[in-house]
């Protein structure tokens, strides 16, 4: 059966028709979803509506068409003028997160994002940094310096907790003063000591300041995306999601491009509205429609910019925010060196005064010597300054400190048995430079927050203390012990001595011509003792406990017995000198069985304390949890009373008297 020209002509009309319906079905399909839009700086002086418009494009610069812009204030159309952003005051902070989640690669990937940003930003725009760890802080303010910013960021280290609220309220009032506002947030979300802040007060503070926040969410192990995009829709901004360096640099260009495609508009709606109304903005751009909205409150007027903040942001001397981190690190270094300039000052101070401060006596004994002795010169002028003279002050400061102190004759008596050639005045003052030294190195070691300061200076002070004082104990009973190892052969030469005919003088003389040093030194000062008049049995017992050893005041006591009941010396000194080194081997052999346990108990001993301070200089965030976490605190006093206790116990068992 043929059909009919007419019937083709209308099947074909239907097809086209068919055809045509489906193609703009799929044309309906693939076309573009409406582009991203947020409303900034929104304001409204007189009868005029202002405010900035953002349109984000992902990678893609999307132009906005002027010409399209309609604007619905209140439920009524209005048009929109325009004129360029640059003459608007816009500012955007970078909020980098430092802490020890982000690692070196992470901040490898900071440094190389934000350079492309620099780049790629309008040089209108002010961009400031806000780092944060442990604690937030304003590294730069809002600056059109692109080399300043960039050389802080290249600064950063990754170390520390987490304090994501705090930065973002911080960087929310930090950007009050400027017409359009914007961050770029790049972290993992998760937030651990903020102090100042919570996830509400920093969301309040971002909807309060009209901050538009760019989150970048850094994918670690404790990403948290949903607080990212909660300060996003609170500053109508976006997330990206970035898991690697080519991500995260391409968000940030993203972030850039929407600061360039930015449009300032003029609304002028009618008069009489009042209370909250809703303001939109449609349009398109690059061909993509969009529909950005907010509201303004239209029942008073819109207040001046003003740099009212929730968190209270000191200025430096050119009226920027300064950094906020209660006492940094920076800050902690500058007042422990004032404090060390103060303390240098006031001994410097002293040593001038110290003359002037001269007694009533002293100036007396003075006038009596310049009596006697008339050939002395006596300088009218006031005493001179000099390197010798200061040094000489001090000492006479620290002899007057140390003067009447219990303590002093005990450590006159360590100074002599180590035979070091110190004066009491001059101890004093190597205490204290030990104390300004080791309080200055500990400082450095354990660098950190006010608490970590105070607690390193504590412990520097407590190391200048002690450690002189252990190291005088130290060279005093090494020099003890060389002694009394010297002491049989010494005793075999005054026995021989007296075996060939000489007296008791001259034996002793002998050993202090022949011996070795301490025993010359010190049978030498007993020798001269003697010829001044002393008893040499006398001499030889001050010897003993000038040079605290044991084994002397033995050898002093059978010579006194020999004077006293007589008998034959020398077979005594032979006799006691067989004992001495009989006594000397057993000692020897139980310092040898002993050796493994010593060598074990000092391991363990500075095992903790070793890697306590390295792994300070190395992973210095691992290592904080010991002073931030209650949890720590208490692993830390129950280490250091186990360390202790550990201490005490080995000693006693590798500490054997013979």
């Amino acid at each position: 059966m043929q059909i009919g020209r007419p019937a083709r002509r209308a099947a074909a009309v239907a097809a086209a028709v068919l055809v045509g319906a489906f193609a703009g079905a799929g044309v309906s399909v693939a076309a573009e979803p409406p582009a991203p839009a947020s409303l900034s700086a929104l304001a409204h002086q007189g009868d005029d509506l202002t405010g900035v418009l953002s349109v984000r494009g992902g990678q893609d610069a999307l132009t906005i068409d002027t010409t399209s812009l309609r604007a619905t204030v209140g439920g009524k159309t209005y048009p929109v003028s325009t004129r360029p952003v640059s003459a608007s005051r816009r500012a955007t902070m970078l909020v980098v997160d430092t802490s020890g989640s982000m690692g070196q690669a992470g901040m490898a990937t900071v440094r190389t994002s934000v350079a492309a940003f620099l780049a790629d930003a309008p040089r209108d725009v002010a961009v400031g940094l806000i780092s944060f760890a442990g604690t937030a802080g304003v590294d730069v303010a809002p600056t059109t310096n692109r080399a300043k910013v960039q050389k802080e960021v290249d600064a950063l280290e990754s170390r520390g907790e987490t304090s994501l609220y705090d930065a973002v309220a911080l960087a929310a009032s930090a950007l009050s003063g400027y017409d359009d506002r914007s961050l770029i947030l790049l972290s993992d979300g998760g937030d651990t000591v903020s102090h100042k802040a919570t996830k509400t007060s920093a969301t309040a503070a971002l909807r309060k300041y009209g901050v538009r926040a760019e989150a970048v969410a850094f994918k670690t192990a404790e990403s948290d995306n949903s607080v990212l995009s909660g300060f996003a829709q609170a500053g109508g901004g976006s997330v990206a999601a970035a898991n690697n360096t080519a991500a995260v640099k391409a968000a940030f260009e993203a972030a850039a491009k929407v600061l360039d495609s930015q449009v300032s508009f003029t609304v002028r709606p009618d008069a009489g509205l009042s209370a909250v109304v809703p303001v939109s903005v449609t349009g398109t751009a690059g061909g993509r429609p969009f529909n950005a909205q907010s509201s303004v409150d239209f029942g008073a007027p819109t207040p001046a910019p003003v740099a009212t903040t929730a968190i209270p942001v000191p200025l430096d001397e050119g009226g920027a925010p300064a950094r906020l981190k209660g006492v940094s690190e920076s800050s902690t270094t500058i007042i422990a060196a004032a404090v060390a300039i103060f303390l240098g000052l006031l001994v410097l101070v002293i040593a001038f005064m110290a003359p002037q401060l001269r007694s009533g006596r002293s100036k007396r004994v003075e006038t009596i010597e310049r009596y006697v002795n008339p050939t002395t010169s006596v300088s009218m002028s006031g005493p001179s300054v000099s390197a010798t003279s200061i040094s000489a002050n001090l000492v006479n400061l620290g002899e007057k400190v140390m003067e009447g102190r219990e303590s002093t004759s005990k450590t006159m008596a360590l100074i002599e048995r180590a035979d070091l050639p110190l004066r009491a005045g001059e101890w004093w003052v190597l205490r204290i430079v030990a104390v300004v030294a080791s309080t200055a190195l500990v400082m450095i070691l354990m660098r950190g927050g006010p608490v970590m300061t105070i607690v390193s200076a504590l412990l520097g002070v407590g190391a200048g203390i002690i450690l002189p004082a252990v190291v005088l104990r130290f060279l005093a009973k090494r020099r003890c012990k060389k002694f009394e190892a010297q002491l049989p052969d010494v005793l075999t030469l005054v026995a021989s001595s007296l075996s060939t005919g000489f007296s008791l003088l001259q034996a002793l003389d002998a050993v202090a011509k022949d011996a070795a040093e301490p025993a010359a030194k010190e049978f030498g000062r007993a020798l001269a003792e003697t010829r001044i008049g002393a008893d040499i049995s006398e001499s030889l017992e001050r010897m003993a406990e000038r040079t605290g050893s044991v084994n002397m005041k033995w050898t002093t006591m059978a010579i006194r017995i020999q004077r006293e009941v007589g008998g034959n010396l020398a077979e005594t000194l032979k006799t006691t000198a067989t004992t001495l080194r009989e006594r000397e081997a057993l000692q020897r052999h139980v310092r040898a069985l002993s050796a493994e346990g010593k060598l074990s108990a000092y391991i363990l001993i500075a095992m903790p304390i070793g890697i306590f301070l390295y792994t300070m200089q190395t992973n210095r965030s691992y290592i904080e949890l010991l002073w931030t976490r209650p949890l720590g605190l208490a692993m830390l006093v129950g280490g250091i009373i186990s360390l202790s206790v550990g201490v005490f116990w080995m000693r006693k068992v590798v500490d054997v008297q013979v």
